[in-house]
């Protein structure tokens, strides 16, 4: 096609190859998403570990491996939702999100959670290049004076609280989990999977092990009654756009998770602290994280992902031309899968024993942890439930748990 003297030209070879990739990645991020405990990271350092042997340019492998981490940040509230098990990033999700579901609007949430990624994407591509000059401007400032920022996070999250018993809480749940994190996060255990770490028993301790050890006694998922979205469009838009931005900056910075710009972004909108706005929130920015991630890998040279890191692994070269497009065929396909298996995977828990149900996920998550860390990701597995159960006690928010990487990255960088 020619106009005004400009000509597209596509390579239907590689616009194949492409696409068979991004379905491959699809699928791959759809099954990290609905098996709790399992984070995309895990699955992707895999694949990038034996790219070299599988069939197509690296460009396709590194494909694969983007697709499947923005689907996975369009499906990983599904179990957050059913099940209460998320992973780091829908971790400020599982609380609001689970009580909607017990209230009887799960397959609104899901549509929230959806319309938050959804619309994340359609805002992180036109926003890329303005916000990445401005990060990339601020960056050396930042970088050097990362201590403070995550000073005033741990502090702005502590202050955000509601009186004194849920400030000491979350207090206690920041401090327990850092320790935790300080102790656990340089140990290099002898574990089956190489593309473990323990980071896998540390979250699924944390955020997954209480809810469940709450839910063995619970009437289990209600039935629920209907799925229209009772927030006004303008103010979905407005909270996922805000997500989308609070998104760039989680892609540049270590340490802070999507979780914890969550909750900045909630302070910023009206209304903010309802459960809708923080489902969708939180999608906006985990969603957009995973798009400013390959970014901030252009801008600044430095991964800052388990799925961006396994992308480099691949060689694959960032030609954005590709990478671009692909990402938001993947986001479309993200969105659609979400709204299609949501319904029916809140359906299938909701016919299940709860008790068994409950003991046979933490059943899983022991031995997730053990193929991920060995030993001693079971037993870092037991002592995070533990540490896990504290802000649900104390009437604080679950995202003070994020303590557990960021309290160990505050004092490495002190």
């Amino acid at each position: 096609m020619e106009a005004m003297g400009v000509r597209a030209v596509v390579d239907p070879q590689l616009t194949a190859l492409a696409l068979a990739w991004v379905a491959g990645g699809a699928a791959l991020g759809t099954v990290t998403g609905l098996v709790p405990g399992i984070h995309a990271n895990n699955v992707a350092l895999v694949l990038a570990s034996v790219a070299p042997g599988l069939p197509g340019l690296p460009l396709g492998v590194g494909v694969g491996i983007l697709s499947a981490g923005v689907v996975h940040t369009f499906v990983n509230v599904v179990p957050a939702l059913a099940l209460g098990v998320p992973d780091a990033e829908t971790a400020a999700t599982t609380l609001p999100g689970h009580r909607m579901v017990l209230a009887g609007r799960g397959e609104e949430a899901i549509r929230l959670s959806a319309l938050g990624s959804g619309l994340a994407v359609v805002a992180a591509v036109p926003l890329a290049v303005p916000l990445t000059r401005g990060m990339t401007a601020a960056y050396p400032t930042l970088s050097a004076n990362i201590a403070i920022v995550l000073g005033a996070v741990l502090a702005g999250l502590i202050a955000a609280e509601n009186g004194f018993r849920s400030r000491a809480g979350g207090a206690l749940a920041q401090a327990s989990s850092g320790a935790l994190g300080v102790v656990a996060l340089d140990a290099d255990p002898a574990a089956p999977l190489e593309a473990g770490g323990m980071l896998a028993p540390l979250f699924a301790g944390l955020f997954g092990a209480p809810v469940l050890l709450e839910a063995i006694d619970g009437g289990g998922v209600p039935r629920q009654t209907g799925a229209a979205v009772r927030s006004s469009r303008l103010r979905v838009a407005l909270t996922a756009l805000a997500g989308a931005i609070s998104g760039a900056v989680v892609g540049y910075l270590p340490g802070i998770s999507a979780a914890i710009a969550a909750v900045a972004v909630l302070a910023c909108v009206p209304g903010g602290e309802d459960d809708r706005a923080y489902v969708v929130a939180t999608s906006g920015v985990d969603t957009a994280n995973a798009i400013f991630a390959l970014v901030a890998l252009v801008a600044l040279g430095r991964p800052r992902s388990g799925v961006i890191v396994a992308f480099e692994q691949t060689q694959a070269p960032l030609t954005l031309a590709v990478l671009v497009p692909c990402v938001l065929l993947a986001g479309v396909v993200g969105f659609l899968v979400t709204l299609y298996v949501g319904d029916r995977y809140l359906g299938l828990v909701g016919r299940l024993d709860q008790r068994r149900l409950s003991i046979g996920v933490l059943g899983l998550l022991g031995v997730l942890s053990v193929l991920f860390a060995g030993r001693i990701g079971l037993v870092a597995f037991v002592v995070a439930a533990a540490i896990g159960l504290v802000p649900a006690r104390a009437g604080a928010r679950r995202v003070h748990l994020m303590g557990v990487l960021l309290v160990p990255l505050l004092l490495s960088s002190a």
